[in-house]
This record gives structure tokens, C-alpha cells and sequence, in this order.
């Protein structure tokens, strides 16, 4: 059969502009690639902007939390309102038909300039044991005036929140003072004072009566354990029992003299107090131990600003929450999250290792080992909550509630080991960040070249030798990035730490001076779930919100240092083993 050739042009360039045309406009775009590559980079720029921008969001709002505002004093239209408080945020509203119909016909034109929205601003006015409201909204048509009188306090109380009023007497050391007579750096002294006696007292009951009362129980338990291990009434139980009435002798002076100290010393306390009036003139008489800080707002200059703000982010890492967790430090939600995320490594990186290995270096590759790393990728994607439930059933009721059982059997029914802890939340979430760890464990080990474990055999070294002296080292940079990422995972997790042990507040820190100092069966605070509890459980979303930033700032921070921490670490091994050849 005959073919009929098939003509080709050899030479392009003799083609005429038309006939280029022609071709360019016959081949496909999709296949220059030049769209999907400008859909990816969009798509990528896209990513990065809305992680720029929520960053900087939580940056902005967080970083500006604790600088003081000024206090505004707001005369209403009605000649009868007065408000005074701090300007938090501003907004427009669609007003009601009734509201309309007060307002000035200079407003209502306004407001249809403006598309049938008003402005209004919130402010916040404290004194909530006086109006049962931290907040209100005031419309800026409602307002005849704004004043900034420089008598005006922000006092920031252990008890009821703020409170926004002028200073009308002050009782110190039993003498009381008009604030005309009051000097200011004899109540700043006075307050200095009183604020180290209420520290004082906080000492006596927590560490010194607390450790008492620590003891008197351990004795307690003591005998209860003779009892059930020798039978009561036997000789031992008898010793024991007179040996704990003994030592509560001992125990009783003891705690008579330190409560004899704490009540003298808020029995002077009880001579300190200072009577503020709001701004309609109402009194408020609040303990001088009682106030945290307190600055005249609109006196304020940049320096005494800044001085405020400074104080008070050390008051928030230094300290333990108060008023539901709105205000104070998180202290203990720091060391909860810390701990824990140590633990975690400590938990997940051995089991993570050694499950990589046997699978890559040991386990005869067939379709077991590859349903065991099926599973392995399936483990990843089930819902956090559900390893909740897993360590709350596994860990705390049946390991936890067996080591009772065997070890505790005086404190029961009350667990020790049998309810949520510190110890079983790092467990719980090391199970679910230990997929992570294998898998990126496994592939740093196959990233090991074939020729490095051939020399090493060959020069006589056993397969533990080659993986523990050669093939290790090499492959811990991977192994730290799979580290990084469970960490990176573990720490921001919250909700299977809501059914393993993570409390709202948690009086003892898990770590003490009492043996044996680290008490991994102890509740603990996590920051998670502090941002959690504040945005979405306390009284007022309003008075929580700032608390929300700057704990949800606090929070990136810390899980960043120590992503960067472990970060160095992987590049020295990097740099130390680069290169290496045999």
C-alpha cells in the first residue's frame, strides 16, 4: 500500500507572521503551564497573606492589651445620665425606629448620610458590684459632652473587677484623710505596705498552714494504710495511731502560732482602706491590700504610661489568674503547657524511634508491615477528642485506677492515680502525635544512603552497630523535624486535655517543695484551654477578649521557642554530619 508523506516544515523562521499566528492560536495555553503557575503562586500568596494577617492581628491586639487608657466622663443628651469609663472600641448600628424618633433632626440627617447608621462606642465603666454590668454602649447622639477630669482613678482590685472613681478619703493606719490631706507618696508607701502584708498572709496559708495540713493528712493515711496492711487494733496500728496523736500535738502549736501571725497581720491590714466615689457620687469602700494598682488615667504622662504596662505584663507572667480568669497572670497555665509539651517529647520521641526502626530496618516488607503503616496514616486523621476518651477510659480508669488499687489503698475512694492528670494528658497526646514521629522518623532513615550501612558492615561493624553509631546520627535531623512537628501539634492541643486533666484553676502547681517535688497525678492549667475558658466561658466575652489576645499571643510564643530551640538543635546536627562519607 502506498503512504503519502507527510510534510513538515523545516525551517520555522521562513514562516510567515501569519502562519506563526496561526500555530500559536492551534496549541492549547494550558500547555505553556503559565496558568497553573500563576494559580499556585496566587494561591500560595494568598496562604501566607491570611497567616501574615492573623498574626498580626493577635500580635496588635495582644501587644497593646495592658497600655493604659484614658477615662472619659460622658454627659447624655438627657441632662440626667452621667458615664465614666474607658473607650474600648467604636462601630455603626442600624438604630430602632424608636431611638430614631429621639433623636435631634441633626442626627436623623446624619444618619441618613450615612445609609440609616449611627456610631456608637463601648466603654468600659467597671464598678460591677455597683451597676452588675462591666460595660455599656453609649451613641455618639445621645452625648451633650466628653470631659478627662484628672482625679479620675483605674483601680484594678483582687475582688468585683475594676473600679473607675475618684478618691473621696483614705483611712492609713487607722487615721483617716480627706483627699485633699493625702499626700500621694505616703498612700503610695501605705499601699506598698499593705500589699507585702496580704503577700504575707498568702505565704502563711498556703505554704506554712498548707504544709501543715499536708502532713497532719500524710499521718492520717499512714495509719489507715497499718490498719488495712496489719488489721487495726494490732501492736503497729497502736504505735502509728499514738505517734500521729503525738505529732498533731506538735502540728497544733504549729499552725495556732501561724494563724495567730496571719490574723494580726489582717487585723492591720483592716485599718488601710480607701473610700472612692463613682461617678454619680455613690461610695465604694475597697481594702487597701485589696488593690492591685491603681494611677490616675488622665494625669498619666509617657513615662508613668509605660511604667503601668510594664507592671502589668510582669503581673501576667509572674502571677495566677483572678475574677474568673479575665485578669491577673497565667503563671500556672505557662508551667502546665510547658511541662506537659516536655513530657510529650519525652514520651513520644522513644516509642516513635523504635517503632520507625523496626519497621524500616528490621520488619520483612510485605503486606503486614504495610497494613501496620496503613494504620499508622490512619492514626493521624482520627479526631483529637477521641484520644480523649481513649486516655480518660485507658489511662486514667484502668492503668490509673490498677495503680490505686495496688499502691494507694488507704486514700481511696478519692483517686490519686484514677482521675485526669499531668502524667496521663502527655501520655494521651504523645498517642496522638506518635504517627507523626514515625513517619517522618521512617523517611529520614531511608534517606540514608544504602552505601553509608555497606561500609559500615563492611568494616565489621554488626546491623546494631551500623543503625546506633552510623545510620542514627545521620538521620536525627529528620527525626527532630518529625519532634518538632508532634511538639508544634501537642502543645496547641485542648480538647482531649479537657478529659484528662486540665482545669480551669488549678490551686497547686504540679511541681513543689513538698517530696516528691514533681506530682504528675496533679490537674494542671494549659493556655489552650485558658483562651478557651475566658472567650467562651466566662460572665462577660467583653471583659475577657483582650485576655484572649494576649494569652492566645503568649501561647504562639512559647510554642515557638521551643520550636526553635529544638530548629537550632537539628541544624548543629546537620552541619555536624554533613558531608560525611565512607
Amino acid at each position: 500500500m502506498d503512504t503519502v508523506p507527510i510534510a513538515r516544515d523545516d525551517n520555522p523562521t521562513d514562516r510567515t507572521p501569519a502562519q506563526s499566528a496561526s500555530s500559536l492560536r492551534a496549541t492549547a495555553l494550558s500547555a505553556y503551564g503559565e496558568p497553573y503557575l500563576w494559580g499556585l503562586g496566587g494561591a500560595l500568596a494568598l496562604g501566607v497573606l491570611m497567616i501574615v494577617g492573623l498574626l498580626f492581628l493577635v500580635f496588635w491586639n495582644g501587644i497593646a492589651t495592658f497600655y493604659p487608657k484614658p477615662i472619659a466622663e460622658i454627659r447624655l443628651t438627657d441632662g440626667a445620665t452621667i458615664i465614666a469609663g474607658e473607650p474600648i472600641r467604636s462601630e455603626l448600628y442600624r438604630p430602632a425606629a424608636d431611638e430614631r424618633g429621639r433623636m435631634s433632626p441633626e442626627a436623623q440627617r446624619a444618619m441618613d448620610a450615612a445609609d440609616g447608621h449611627a456610631n456608637r462606642t463601648l466603654y468600659r465603666i467597671g464598678n460591677y458590684d455597683l451597676y452588675n454590668e462591666d460595660f455599656s454602649w453609649v451613641s455618639d447622639h445621645t452625648v451633650a459632652s466628653v470631659a478627662h477630669p484628672a482625679d479620675y482613678h483605674f483601680v484594678e482590685r483582687l475582688e468585683w473587677g475594676p473600679l473607675i472613681g475618684r478618691i473621696k478619703t483614705a483611712t492609713l493606719s487607722g487615721q483617716s484623710r480627706s483627699a485633699a490631706d493625702l499626700d500621694r507618696a505616703v498612700l503610695d508607701q501605705a499601699h506598698d505596705r499593705a500589699r507585702a502584708r496580704w503577700a504575707r498572709i498568702r505565704e502563711l496559708e498556703r505554704d506554712g498552714i498548707g504544709a501543715i495540713n499536708h502532713e497532719l493528712e500524710a499521718e492520717r493515711l499512714h495509719v489507715r494504710k497499718v490498719a488495712l496492711t496489719d488489721g487495726e487494733g494490732s501492736s503497729e496500728h497502736r504505735r502509728a495511731t499514738d505517734e500521729l496523736a503525738t505529732r498533731s500535738v506538735e502540728l497544733q502549736a504549729q499552725y495556732q502560732r501561724l494563724v495567730g501571725e496571719a490574723n494580726a497581720l489582717k487585723a492591720e491590714n483592716a485599718r488601710n482602706e480607701i473610700v472612692f466615689a463613682d461617678v454619680t457620687g455613690r461610695e465604694i469602700k475597697v481594702p487597701l491590700a485589696g488593690i492591685v494598682r491603681m494611677y490616675p488615667a488622665n494625669a498619666l504622662n509617657v513615662f508613668q504610661a509605660i511604667g503601668v504596662y510594664l507592671s502589668r505584663w510582669w503581673e501576667f507572667l509572674s502571677d495566677e489568674p483572678r475574677e474568673a480568669n479575665t485578669e491577673g497572670g497565667v503563671l500556672p497555665a505557662i508551667f502546665g503547657t510547658f511541662a506537659m509539651t516536655l513530657l510529650l517529647v519525652v514520651a513520644v520521641t522513644p516509642f516513635g524511634v523504635i517503632t520507625a526502626l523496626y519497621l524500616r530496618e528490621y520488619a520483612k516488607q510485605g503486606r503486614l508491615v504495610a497494613a501496620v503503616r496503613i494504620s499508622v496514616n490512619n492514626l493521624a486523621g482520627v479526631p483529637s477528642i477521641v484520644y480523649g476518651v481513649f486516655g480518660l477510659g485507658f489511662f486514667a480508669y484502668l492503668v490509673g485506677g490498677s495503680i490505686d488499687a495496688w499502691f494507694f489503698q488507704e486514700r481511696l475512694p478519692s483517686p490519686t492515680f484514677g482521675t485526669g492528670g499531668l502524667l496521663w494528658s502527655s501520655l494521651t497526646l504523645a498517642i496522638l502525635t506518635v504517627p507523626v514521629v514515625i513517619v517522618a522518623s521512617e523517611e529520614a532513615l531511608a534517606a540514608v544512603p544504602l552505601s553509608v550501612r555497606e561500609g559500615s558492615l563492611a568494616c565489621g561493624a554488626s546491623k546494631w552497630q551500623t543503625i546506633r553509631r552510623v545510620v542514627l546520627p545521620q538521620a536525627m535531623p529528620g527525626i527532630m523535624t518529625g519532634v518538632i512537628l508532634a511538639m508544634a501539634r501537642g502543645a496547641g492541643e485542648v480538647a482531649p486535655l479537657m478529659l484528662v486533666g486540665v482545669v480551669k484553676l488549678a490551686p497547686e502547681l504540679p511541681i513543689d517543695g513538698i517530696f516528691p517535688f514533681l506530682h504528675l497525678e496533679r490537674s494542671f492549667m494549659h493556655l489552650g484551654f485558658h483562651i478557651y475558658d475566658v472567650g467562651f466561658q466566662s460572665r462577660n466575652s467583653e471583659a475577657g477578649k483582650p485576655m484572649v489576645f494576649v494569652t492566645t499571643l503568649l501561647l504562639i510564643t512559647l510554642v515557638a521557642s521551643m520550636n526553635a530551640f529544638a530548629i537550632v538543635v537539628r541544624n548543629r546536627l546537620k552541619k555536624r554530619f554533613a558531608g560525611a562519607q565512607f
